[in-house]
Order: C-alpha cells, then sequence, then structure tokens
C-alpha cells in the first residue's frame, strides 16, 4: 500500500489551548485529510493526503496562518525554456511546495514550500526529473531562529509596557504602600491631574505593548470564537473604560464608585507579557532535543573525487562515494567501512557511554565521532535517508504525538474560554444586584484575568515533547504516541531470543555428518543457500564456510522453520525438525544429538538432500553482557520478564535459566508468537514484546507495546511503536522508565492546570468574600495566570535531566 505523505507545517497567531482547538479543527474539516494535528507547545501542525495550498488557505481562513519557506537551488541542464517548464512541474509535484519558479538566465529555481528548510526530498526529484540541483542559500529563519525572535519580541514588549506601567503603579497604587506619596501628588499635581496621566500611560500601555492582545482578542469575540486574548481584551477595557468614565465623567457613578482602576489594567498586560517571555524562553528549550540532533550532522564532508579528498558540502554527496573520516571527524553519511579500523562514539545515537569498535566491513551511522583513527567508508544513505535523519523524524512524530487523555482535555479547552466569559458576566450581576458596583467590576475582571486554558493545552503536548526528546538522546524512539502511556502500564515484557537477549552474531560450533556424505562437500553447498537468507544463524553458517560456493537457484523458505534451494541439481533442505517432517524427511537419527547440543544453549539445524537426512549443525549465540541485570531489573520493578522464540525448547530454557527467566515459550513459528503474547495478556494484564526479525512483526503489531532494536528489519522497526537504537536489554528499561517519568510529569500538570482553575476562579469571582475571605484584584489575577502556564512549560522541562536516572 502506498504511503500518505505527511505534511509539516509551523502555524502562526496560537496563543491559547482554545487557539490550537480551533486550527485543528479547521484542518480536520478539509476534504479528504486524515489525522490532522496541531501543537500548541511547538505551535505546529501535521495532516496527510492534502495539497499544501489547501492547507495554507485554510488555515488562513480560520486566523492561525502557515509559516512559508523560502529557498533558492542551483541547478544544472537547463539549457532551453522548455526546460523551464519541467524544472517546475517536478518542484510542484513535490508535496509542501506552493510555488516554484525557474530562471534560465542564472539557473536557478526558487521555491515557497509549507515544510521547512529540508530540500532533500527536492532535490532529489529533481535528479530524477534530469535536473540535479545544489541549495544556495534559504531566506526564512530556523525553528530556533522563529524561537528566539518569538521571545525577544516579549521581552522587548515587557520592558516597554514595565517602564510605562510603574509611575502608574507608584501613583495609585504607592500610597497604599507609603502614604506620603498619596499626600504629595493631592498637593502638588492633584489627584485629577494624577488620573489623567495614568489615563495616558494606560493607553499607551494599551495601545502599544499590549496592542496584540487586542488585534487578535476581538475578532475572536465577533467571530464567537474568543481565546485568551479575548479574555485579557475584555479584562482590561474592562478596567480602562470604567476608569476613564470615573476620571472624565464621574457624576454617572455615586460617589462610593468612583475608584480608578488604571494601574489594573497596565498590570495586566504587563505581568502577561512578563509571563509570556518566560513561558516562550522556557518553550524554547523543549525542542533542544532534536536541535542536537541535526547539529550532529556536519556541514561537508572529505570526499575522495580522483585522487584526492576534497571538502565538499553534505548536499552535494551522493550514495556509493567514498569518504574519509580524521581522527575526532563526525561521520557524514551513512556507510561501509572500507579502510582502517577504530573506536566511534554512538551515544548521541544509541545512549551507550562506550565507544563502538569498527574495521573494514562493518556499518558507521551519520552524526557518530569518529576516534583517533582515520576511517575511509563508502556512502549508502545520504541526507533524508540516513539514520540520523530518521531519527529526526521520528522524533518530531513522537513530539506531536496525541495521547489519548489529549481528547478530553480539547474538549474541555473548547468551551473553557466561553464558559469563562458567562462566568465573569454573572460574578458582575450578582455583585450590581447586591449593590457593589466596585466589587463587580473588580470581580468581574479577576475571573476573566485569572482563568488559564493555556496551562491545560499546555499540560501534555510540552511534557511529551521534552519526553520523547530526551528519550531521543537515550536512544529510545516513540513511533507511535500511544506507545509513550501505554509502555508504562506494561506488566509483561516478553523477549525473542536471537538478536535481542543473544548477542545476534551467532557462530558455527559443530557439526554432524550422516554416513555416505563429507562435511567438504556439505556445508559450502548448506552455505549457498544461507547466504541468500538475512537470519543471523544463516548466516553464521554462511560465514563458516571456506572457498568458493556453488550456484543456488528455486530458493524457497518457511519464515521461523527453515530453507530449501537447488545445489548443483539436488534439493537441499535447512530448517528445524518441523521443517524436516514437513519435507518428508526423518530426523530421528539426529534427535538424540540435537537435544544434547540445544541442553547447552546451542540452536540445533537439520540438512536433507532430497528426502535423505544428511547432517546436523550446532550454532551458538553467546547471551548479551548485561541482560541478566536488566532481566532482574525488570523483574525488581513488578514486570514479569518471558521468552517466546522459535528455538528449540532445550535451547530456550538453557538461556531462560541463565538469565533468570520463569516464563519460556519455544518452537514457536511467527503467528505462535502472537498466540503466546494473547496467553500472557490474558494472564497478566498489558504486554509488551521485543524483537528484531522479520518474524517478529506480527507479535511486535499485536503487542500493546511492539519494540524493535536498532538493527532489526525495516518490516520490524514499521510494525514496532517503538525503537531502541540500542541492541543491549537495558534500553528496554531506559523505554520504560522516560515513560514512567513522562506520564507522571503529565499527571502533574494536569492537576495543577485543572486544580489552579478550579480553586481560583471562585476565589476571583469573589465566593470568599461574604465569610471574610480575601478578594483577588486584578492585577494579582494577571499574576497568578501568567505564572500558570510558566509553572507547566518548567515543570516539563525538568525530564531533561531525567537521564542519569535513566
Amino acid at each position: 500500500m502506498c504511503r500518505v505523505m505527511t505534511l509539516h507545517f509551523d502555524i502562526d497567531g496560537m496563543t491559547c489551548a482554545g487557539c490550537a482547538g480551533r486550527a485543528e479543527r479547521a484542518l480536520a474539516a478539509i476534504p479528504g485529510g486524515q489525522d490532522a494535528r496541531v501543537n500548541l507547545a511547538t505551535h505546529s501542525g501535521q495532516i496527510d493526503g492534502v495539497d499544501a495550498a489547501v492547507v495554507r488557505e485554510t488555515l488562513t481562513k480560520a486566523g492561525y496562518p502557515a509559516r512559508t519557506h523560502d529557498a533558492t537551488l542551483q541547478v544544472d541542464n537547463m539549457t532551453c525554456g522548455s526546460c523551464i517548464g519541467r524544472v517546475e512541474a517536478a518542484a510542484l509535484a513535490v508535496p509542501g511546495v506552493l510555488s516554484a519558479h525557474a530562471n534560465l538566465a542564472d539557473m536557478t529555481l526558487h521555491v515557497t514550500t509549507l515544510t521547512g528548510r529540508d530540500t532533500s526530498v527536492l532535490r532529489r526529484a529533481l535528479e530524477g526529473a534530469g535536473y540535479p540541483a545544489t541549495d544556495m542559500q534559504t531566506d526564512d529563519d530556523t525553528p530556533q531562529d522563529h524561537d528566539r525572535h518569538n521571545t525577544a519580541s516579549y521581552r522587548r514588549r515587557f520592558l516597554i509596557a514595565g517602564a510605562l506601567t510603574l509611575p502608574v503603579f507608584l501613583a495609585e497604587m504607592g500610597g497604599h504602600i507609603y502614604p506620603p506619596i498619596h499626600h504629595l501628588i493631592a498637593r502638588t499635581i492633584g489627584m485629577q491631574t494624577s488620573h489623567l496621566l495614568q489615563m495616558a500611560l494606560t493607553l499607551a500601555v494599551l495601545a502599544g505593548p499590549g496592542a496584540g492582545f487586542f488585534r487578535r482578542g476581538i475578532p475572536g469575540l465577533l467571530k464567537a470564537r474568543p481565546d485568551m486574548d479575548a479574555l485579557v481584551a475584555l479584562g482590561t477595557s474592562a478596567a480602562f473604560v470604567y476608569s476613564v468614565v470615573v476620571t472624565l465623567m464621574p457624576a454617572w457613578l455615586p460617589v462610593e464608585a468612583r475608584a480608578v482602576y488604571f494601574e489594573a489594567a497596565a498590570v495586566i498586560v504587563t505581568l502577561i507579557l512578563l509571563g509570556r517571555w518566560l513561558e516562550a524562553r522556557a518553550k524554547g528549550h523543549t525542542g533542544d532535543a532534536v536541535r542536537k540532533l541535526m547539529a550532529l550532522a556536519p556541514d561537508t564532508a572529505m570526499v575522495q573525487r580522483g585522487d584526492a579528498y576534497i571538502e565538499t558540502p553534505l548536499s552535494e554527496i551522493v550514495s556509493g562515494e567514498t569518504l574519509l573520516a580524521r581522527a575526532g571527524d563526525r561521520i557524514a553519511t551513512d556507510g561501509t567501512v572500507t579502510a582502517g579500523s577504530g573506536h566511534i562514539d554512538t551515544a548521541m545515537l544509541t545512549g551507550e557511554p562506550v565507544p563502538a569498535f569498527v574495521t573494514v566491513g562493518d556499518a558507521v551511522s551519520a552524526g557518530c565521532i569518529n576516534g583517533t583513527t582515520p576511517l575511509h567508508y563508502t556512502a549508502t544513505r545520504t541526507g533524508s535517508d540516513t539514520m540520523l535523519a530518521r531519527v529526526v523524524e521520528m522524533t518530531r512524530e513522537a513530539q506531536s504525538a496525541r495521547l489519548p487523555v489529549q481528547a478530553l482535555i480539547n474538549r474541555v479547552t473548547a468551551v473553557f474560554v466561553p464558559a469563562v466569559i458567562v462566568a465573569a458576566t454573572l460574578t458582575a450581576l450578582v455583585w450590581l444586584l447586591a449593590g457593589d458596583p466596585t466589587q463587580a467590576l473588580v470581580a468581574g475582571v479577576a475571573v476573566l484575568i485569572i482563568a488559564c486554558p493555556c496551562a491545560m493545552g499546555l499540560a501534555t503536548p510540552v511534557s511529551i515533547m521534552v519526553g520523547t526528546g530526551r528519550a531521543a538522546e537515550l536512544g529510545v524512539l516513540f513511533r507511535q504516541g500511544d506507545a509513550l502511556q501505554a509502555l508504562q502500564s506494561v506488566q509483561v515484557v516478553a523477549f525473542d531470543k536471537t538478536g535481542t537477549l543473544t548477542m545476534g552474531a551467532p557462530t558455527l560450533t559443530d557439526m554432524a555428518v550422516m554416513d555416505g556424505f563429507a562435511r567438504a562437500t556439505l556445508l559450502p553447498q548448506v552455505a549457498a543457500v544461507e547466504a541468500q537468507s538475512e537470519h543471523p544463524i544463516a548466516r553464521a553458517i554462511a560465514v563458516a564456510a571456506e572457498g568458493p560456493r556453488p550456484a543456488v537457484s528455486d530458493i524457497t523458505s518457511t519464515t521461523g522453520q527453515g530453507t530449501s534451494g537447488i545445489v548443483e541439481g539436488v534439493r537441499l533442505h535447512i530448517g528445524n525438525a518441523a521443517y524436516m517432517q514437513a519435507q518428508g524427511v526423518d530426523p530421528a537419527p539426529l534427535t538424540a544429538r540435537a537435544e544434547e547440543w540445544a541442553a547447552t544453549g546451542a540452536t540445533p539445524v537439520f540438512v536433507a538432500q532430497a528426502d535423505r537426512l544428511a547432517a546436523l549443525i550446532a550454532v551458538t549465540d553467546p547471551i548479551r553482557e548485561g541482560a541478566a541485570e536488566a532481566i532482574a531489573a525488570l523483574k525488581a520493578s513488578g514486570v514479569t520478564p518471558a521468552l517466546i522464540t522459535g528455538d528449540v525448547e532445550a535451547t530456550a530454557q538453557h538461556v531462560a535459566r541463565q538469565l533468570g527467566i520463569a516464563q519460556v515459550t519455544a518452537a514457536v513459528p511467527p503467528g505462535g508468537k502472537v498466540a503466546a503474547l494473547t496467553a500472557l495478556r490474558d494472564a497478566h494484564g498489558p504486554v509488551a514484546f521485543v524483537g528484531d526479525g522479520i518474524n517478529d512483526a506480527p507479535a511486535l503489531a499485536a503487542a500493546d507495546v511492539g519494540l524493535a532494536v536498532a538493527s532489526a528489519s525495516d518490516i520490524a522497526i514499521e510494525a514496532a511503536d517503538v525503537v531502541l537504537m540500542s541492541s543491549n536489554p537495558d534500553a528496554v528499561l531506559r523505554a520504560r522508565a522516560i515513560s514512567t517519568a513522562t506520564l507522571r510529569n503529565i499527571r502533574q500538570n494536569l492537576v495543577w492546570a485543572f486544580g489552579y482553575n478550579a480553586l481560583l476562579i471562585p476565589v476571583a469571582a469573589g465566593l470568599l468574600v461574604p465569610f471574610g475571605g480575601p478578594q483577588l484584584s486584578p492585577s494579582l489575577a494577571a499574576a497568578a495566570m501568567a505564572l500558570s502556564s510558566v509553572f507547566v512549560v518548567t515543570n516539563a522541562l525538568r525530564l531533561r535531566g531525567q537521564g542519569e536516572s535513566l
């Protein structure tokens, strides 16, 4: 099935959870669109199956425009006017490209995209059309630049508002702190002049640094979709207009109600801008993990061109070229070592602190740091195809994930702001009916200002963003958002054996040959067939045979059981006892030897020529270092470890005894692993499965959480919910720990966000005043609201420090 292309884009104008909800509903209403998501924490969105132009138009109409990005590419092979059309058509066919304009005179292509700065997909499309291209420049800021500019803007606006607000605050409230200030003002300029000056300064605050609240809030009110900015606009307008009436038309109000609240309006704007600044600073750190991962790729690499190595931009490197990694260099692309050997630091991808030793034939990944000896390697994957790029993409996908609890939050925030406006209106009416117009204003404005849907909207996404980013740094990639929530509650972790609990690099340790057959002849034949398979046991047998191998034809295989092929005119069968029986071969003459070997941990492999049993091969795969400790840690945390393998019972039991695993299901085909998982789930509860092979894909998909190790096949990775960049079993512990820490952090944020609003909105309404309790002033309400979102983001950022305990 063809995979639907997902568009990722940045969104402007979102200030609260209500904004994010409206933007998401607008996207979800696009005909043909699938999986529309909007993330308030990252100010980004995504959708499947929709043209970029439709996305831009929809979001613009909704009042939350998508940011666009400009790039210029140098294009080769444009020789005539018809080339312009072909180049532009190739570019416009790439998902996310909004416009493309080719210039034959200077051989350039200018594109505007919705999806970001990476032009690798665009360059591949142009190359496929016969027009190779290289990056020249991008005119847009990076997301990091945007975060920095956003933070600087709020800081500047806060400082201006603070400078204008300070004299207003001192003039009106200074007398409560130090009475002589009030007397000084009355003796010199007089209270009326003081009020006029306060009015002018407050107007400057509202029309200057506070203008954004009105530009966004008032249209939202008029369109019946109020947001946080609408609450601020309503609250400050009420306080300001009331104070203007008191100052210019005092006769309209009774004497006891003639109090001005200019300082409330000005302080509200100033404190909320302070909160937005602090929130923007904190949110700027939530994407640090992805930025660090992106920074791992070097800008240039030493590429062999002729007899020399030339420093070449990364965008110009193609698969098959030979590169040189000098001591201390970062590996530029995924590749295979062709000369040299040494240690490389893979911690940034796998989370493993110990450098890995590589030599000729070993794979290296982009972003890893070479040690002290030069390495020559051939590029196998470049650009967005590298493992590093896949890690970045999977991390971004995880950061935009939506947990089941988010649906409830979205429903609450969708009605929260209108409900607050109704509550503020009722509060003011009740106090007016009670004959206290001043209290009606104070309480009504306080209710509008203290309500904070932002904290509710940010509670989940910022924790997910920081948690999954930290997980990526620890070598754990959550591909599905549900897995982040589900993993912390699993009761059973079931492991495949080969390549998961064992090294996955088995070796041939023994071979018994039946009468009438010769090892020297038979082993190369077996190796020729097994060389066609990627299974670790097959590779071990293939490597064990030295010298030339005969030709093989008509390869057939039964997943999890065995393989056959025609070698030198004879059908050769290789597999377990069940496979032999299915081929009409009786394995009995070698069954006792097979059981003996299996009891020592070796895997017995039967060989037959046509219908004659020919040999038995023993393949031994050592247990991974640290596997026993990881299993013990799982058991200590209350999780039941289990082993599910297609290997024979005796071998599985031998490994299980060494690791301390009591639950063992052996000799099962791929479909049988699913049945074993179902049995474990029925007996214990939610189950996770850890595997790496093609035959593990059904179990990975069937488990409540499927975890594939990094060395797994592409099929296994696609079936899994979580990818472990390290093959060591302790990576499972890290995955579960970050899941637990993230969910705990989300719960803390939700308790705060909902508890804050539930407790303080009634207090702001004056519910405690008749009982002698306090009445929150609008200024204090603004301070509480501003700090509410800051608390949520700051609490989420604590997940960045979880590494030492994970």
